[in-house]
Order: structure tokens, then sequence, then C-alpha cells
């Protein structure tokens, strides 16, 4: 089967970086900030106390489910407020939690596939996440950035794809989504109209995740964005050739 793509939509967090080792630095980060200059909310609120804090919060807010943000602003200014700290400290605490979320420590083959990806097609980056590319340096390899947090809604809903699409003023038929998550990627890129590719990466013990979704299956799987570069370099021998045929 043969299909034509003229651009990529690239998920950010758990694709390009592990989000995990950047979450864990966060709490780590914003308790030391605080042990400094709110040492009350800092005994009030210790690491697993803003944990299940956060988790209030969003509770409290589901119309902000989408902004990842606005729901760490709310809970730095409960945090301190509650604890008898001085709630204009929040956004000095907001910008040490922004920093620390953007000190990111890519996959070893993320920088350098996406160099060869985005000498052949434009990239958008299209993430439910907050990270800021120009703050971690990569903004360079990209076409644009469009974050639900400042579209207004997250992955899976068809319109983010829509408007990452838009952006790159491509039709959707013709934009390949590259992301981990089988619904809010794969899933959400199909409904939308868009093609899809899977980034299965190996987990600590070297074992990759089964396709367990019934609705629809990713038109591309790979385990990096290197193997897909790899096959973009493949199945696009010639200069404006873009129709490729998906891979067996």
């Amino acid at each position: 089967m043969a299909f034509a793509v003229r651009a990529i939509t690239l998920d950010l967090d758990d694709t390009v970086w592990p989000f995990a080792p950047i979450g864990v630095r966060i709490e780590r980060v914003l308790d030391e900030w605080m042990r400094r200059h709110s040492p009350a909310t800092a005994e009030m609120f210790t690491v697993e106390k803003m944990r299940a804090l956060r988790e209030r919060i969003a509770a409290e807010h589901p119309a902000l489910g989408h902004d990842m943000s606005a729901l760490r602003r709310l809970t730095l200014e409960a945090a301190l407020r509650e604890s008898g700290g001085d709630v204009a400290l929040a956004d000095a605490a907001y910008e040490a939690f922004f920093a620390e979320r953007n000190r990111v420590e890519c996959y070893p083959d993320a920088i350098h596939a996406l160099e060869r990806i985005s000498a052949r097609l434009p990239i958008a980056a299209l993430s439910n996440g907050n990270a800021d590319l120009a703050r971690i340096g990569l903004d360079h390899l990209f076409t644009a950035q469009l974050s639900a947090c400042s579209f207004g809604s997250a992955k899976p809903d068809p319109a983010i794809f829509l408007a990452a699409c838009e952006r790159l003023g491509v039709p959707p038929a013709e934009v390949l989504h590259v992301g981990d998550h089988p619904d809010a990627d794969v899933a959400g890129a199909a409904r939308a109209g868009l093609r899809s590719c899977w980034i299965n990466r190996a987990d600590d013990a070297g074992r990759h995740a089964q396709w367990r979704h019934a609705e629809v299956e990713p038109d591309l799987h790979f385990d990096s964005l290197a193997a897909l570069a790899d096959w973009l370099d493949a199945a696009l021998p010639a200069p404006g050739d873009r129709y490729w045929s998906t891979p067996a």
C-alpha cells in the first residue's frame, strides 16, 4: 500500500525524551526551592503530599485537564496559601519548575534522527505536555509547535491534529503523526484522518509493548526515531518523491 506524506507531526514526551526522569527531578527541585524560600510550605507539603495536592487540584478543575501549566500554577498557589506562605512566591516557584521541566535528556538516537527527518520534511511538535522547544534548544528542527495548553484541548481530540495540519499547510491525509501513545497518538491521529507511526521503545528490561488497540493499527511501527529516519531514507530515494509503501 502506498500513501503520500508531505509533513510530520511529532509527539515529544516519551517519544523524543523520557518524561519519568524529568518528573522525579521536578519534584525534588520544587521541594528544595520551597525549603529555601517557604520552609512552612515544604514542611506541610512533602513530595508525596505535593503530589496528592496536584491530583486534588486537577480533580477540582476538570476543565483545565489539557493545561498542565495552569494546573501547576494553581497547585503552587494552593500549597503556599494553605501553608500560610506568601502566594506572591508562586511565580518564582513556577519558574523553578519550568526551568527543570525543560531540562530534558533526549533518547540517544533522537536529535540526529530529527536532523535527518527535518532535512526532508517539515515537522510540527504536537504535545499534550508543556515543554518549550526554544528553551530546550531544539526549535530549529521544527516548523511549528502546538501544545494542548496553547490550543485548548488535548490529543486524542481530532481538533488539535487538524490545527497542526493547518499550521503546516498540508491536508491531514498527507501528514504522518509520530508518537508513543496508542490512544493519544496513533488512534487519535487515525480518527483525525492522519497517517500514524507508533514509536514503541524498549523498556528497561529490553521488552517492547504489544499492540492491543482493537479499533486501529499504526501505518508504521518502529522502536526509535532513528529507525523511522532510516526508513524515510530508504523509502524516499529521490528529491520530491513523496510516495512511500508501508513495510510488511
